[in-house]
Parts: structure tokens; C-alpha cells; sequence
């Protein structure tokens, strides 16, 4: 069992950045790629950004790339998502999430991931 706490969302000007983290309790942490998510009103979760166990490896959605940035910290069983140049579409409530399993095997598939956080906002006015 895994318990995941978002922290770092807030309000932001278009331009701006935020950090959020998301920090782990529980065992075998190192063990599960890593994964942000973000819903907006009345829109699907879509897949942001994910990381495997070791950090070795990122995936991201098209729209992110270039201005997000994924990493995780396994000796503080924490993961980050950096996001800068944010823009009003980003607004929307950001999940951290763990699964077993590499990232490429269904990294960007959110039925893939089993233990979700409560959730952190985000929100970039214009």
C-alpha cells in the first residue's frame, strides 16, 4: 500500500511556474514508476508526465513537452513536476499516481496506475 500527498499548487500569471510535489508513504516506493495527471472542469484525467523507478527514463504528452519537467527523489520518496511557461490551459487539478511496471509498458494510461493522491490545484490566469 502506497499513500500518495500533493503539495505546490496555487494560483499563477500566464508565464509563471510552480513546482508541485508529491510524497510517499508506504513500501517500496523505488519499486513503481511514477505519474502526474491533471483533470479541468468538466474534461477527461489526462496523462501529464511520468518517470520510471530510477529516474532513468520520462515520458510526457505533446502539449507539456519542453516546459514541464519530471523527477523523482527515491531517498525522500518523492516525486516533483516542475512546470514552467504555464498558459491558462494548464489550469486543472494535478493527481500524482504510482504502478508497477516500467513507464513504457502503459506509462500514459491512468487505469494503469493503482494508488492516486487526493489531488493539488492549479490554476494560471491570463
Amino acid at each position: 500500500q502506497v499513500q500518495l500527498v500533493e503539495s505546490g499548487g496555487g494560483l499563477v500569471q500566464a508565464g509563471g511556474s510552480l513546482r508541485l510535489s508529491c510524497v510517499a508513504s508506504g513500501r517500496d516506493f523505488s519499486s513503481y514508476s511514477m505519474g502526474w495527471f491533471r483533470q479541468a472542469p468538466e474534461k477527461e484525467r489526462e496523462f501529464v508526465a511520468a518517470v520510471s523507478w530510477n529516474g532513468g527514463s520520462t515520458i510526457y504528452t505533446d502539449s507539456v513537452k519542453g516546459r514541464f519537467t519530471i523527477s523523482r527523489d527515491n531517498a525522500e520518496n518523492t516525486v516533483h513536476l516542475q512546470m514552467d511557461t504555464l498558459n491558462p490551459e494548464d489550469t486543472a487539478v494535478y493527481y500524482c499516481a504510482a504502478k508497477p511496471g516500467h513507464i513504457l509498458s502503459g506509462g500514459s494510461y491512468y487505469v494503469a496506475y493503482i494508488y492516486w493522491g487526493q489531488g493539488t490545484q492549479v490554476t494560471v490566469s491570463s
